[in-house]
């Protein structure tokens, strides 16, 4: 790249996009970093430097840069068909390959039909749309609402941002969707409860029952839930509380919607975040680490019993009126195809879990050091160090507040890009990622904490 078109993308660089999660005013005075190149678990910005990716693009390269197999298997199918349709009267090879596969390796949860798109919304819209008209075949078109969690997250598209458990996703946009509610999800770090896992994980669990019983199960369509919640701080919860959703959507006839778009094809340990649990849904959402993030898509899972609803002959209503111009777009499922492979092939999930325990542990010793850190967890390669004002109190830090973002740029002065959420460090690098690639950040981020003290 020459230093004229370095030049023209740095001028550029804030004035026409309009960039997620972010206000454009502070943008002019803090345009981000414009990278360039990636190459296994490093990305190099436009002026040549080079970082360790934390972030894993965004919670989604599971694979790794540069992946010449994803690579090939992209430029091949771009050369033979770069698109062609889902809709009534065509297909494509690589959607039925696809599908095929996925069905294969959730054969463990039961999923037999796949619906395509292009990112974790759109699975979740497809989930919600899916459980809705499941309830119509099953001559139960009052099931309709759903439960979800505070501090969920399930993308932002009007049904899963009605279904998102956090303030700041939504307020701009409301009014939302009727039908949704949201309960107390098990936060052992903050709740107003217990510091007992399992305790927790059981009053949760009657939490969520409660609200079934307030709204009439005959009135509820699905629990939606992520196996690991993400962008709401990396919140793990009780081996028990997985199960126990498990068993109240069956007390009550209800569906039980896996969010996997961050935890899917390995990042939190396991192949599927709710495998890791022993728990199988009714219907899981896919993305991210789907493709990953060479190309855009999603997929959306269901099992059995779900699929079976559509087997009725009930006219107009059993038509599956939804779906994108994209869905099964022939390049993106040929991207999956070949990333899924090197996840199995390369035992990515094994991987991750490994590694992540490795990278708890560090994080650990961190937190031992440097008063700031009220909190480290995670699960596999999603983690998160949450900083605190005091540790007794557990007062955060505010959006307002400068020092998150002051260890944030300090890391990434020193080449890791690591990514942050209010008072959240969040760590979710490539599943290629080994341990002395974590003993680096560590050593980064405690130089940073010790040069920032609190």
């Amino acid at each position: 790249m020459t230093s004229t078109s370095r030049a023209w993308l740095k001028e550029h660089n804030t004035l026409h996009v309009m960039h997620p999660m972010q206000d454009p005013k502070a943008l002019q005075d803090n345009p981000p970093l414009i990278i360039e190149s990636g190459d296994g678990v490093h990305i190099t910005d436009i002026d040549g430097r080079r970082f360790i990716d934390c972030q894993g693009g965004l919670w989604c390269v599971n694979a790794g840069y540069g992946r010449r197999e994803i690579i090939d298997a992209v430029t091949r199918q771009m050369e033979q068909l770069p698109y062609y349709s889902l809709f009534p009267g065509s297909t494509n090879a690589p959607s039925i390959a696809l599908s095929t596969r996925l069905a294969e390796i959730a054969a463990e949860e039961g999923m037999v039909k796949a619906s395509f798109g292009l990112g974790g919304s759109d699975a979740v819209e497809s989930a919600l749309k899916i459980a809705r008209q499941y309830w119509k075949l099953e001559g139960q078109p009052q099931k309709f609402k759903f439960i979800s969690l505070y501090n969920g997250y399930h993308g932002l598209n009007f049904g899963g941002m009605s279904a998102c458990g956090g303030v700041a996703w939504k307020s701009s946009y409301e009014p939302l969707m009727p039908g949704f509610f949201q309960v107390e999800g098990p936060h052992l770090y903050r709740n107003p409860f217990t510091n007992d896992p399992e305790e927790l994980a059981e009053i949760c669990a009657q939490l969520m029952e409660r609200q079934i019983e307030m709204q009439g199960p005959d009135t509820v369509a699905a629990i939606i839930a992520e196996p690991v919640q993400g962008a709401g701080g990396v919140i793990v919860p009780p081996a028990s509380y997985w199960p126990r959703l498990r068993q109240i959507a069956d007390k009550y006839n209800i569906l039980l919607i896996a969010d996997e778009v961050i935890t899917g094809l390995g990042r939190s340990g396991s192949l599927f975040g709710s495998r890791g649990w022993g728990v199988k849904p009714d219907i899981m959402c896919l993305a991210k680490g789907i493709s990953s993030g060479y190309v855009p898509l999603s997929a959306t899972l269901v099992n059995a019993r779900v699929a079976k609803a559509w087997d009725r002959d009930v006219g107009f209503t059993s038509v599956y009126m939804h779906g994108y111009t994209y869905s099964g777009h022939p390049v993106a499922c040929a991207a999956g195809l070949a990333a899924i492979e090197i996840v199995v092939r390369e035992n990515l999930a094994d991987n991750a879990r490994i590694v992540g325990d490795y990278f708890l542990q560090r994080l650990q010793e961190l937190k031992d050091k440097h008063r700031a850190i009220g909190d480290v967890r995670g699960k596999g390669l999603m983690l998160a160090i949450e900083l605190v004002k005091d540790r007794e109190s557990k007062d955060p830090f505010g959006p307002q507040d400068a020092y998150p973002i002051a260890i944030s740029e300090g890391c990434v002065n020193q080449g890791v890009m690591i990514r942050t959420i209010v008072n959240k460090l969040i760590i979710s690098p490539p599943l290629t990622f080994t341990k002395d690639h974590v003993d680096e950040v560590v050593d980064v981020l405690d130089r940073t904490f010790t040069a920032n003290p609190w």
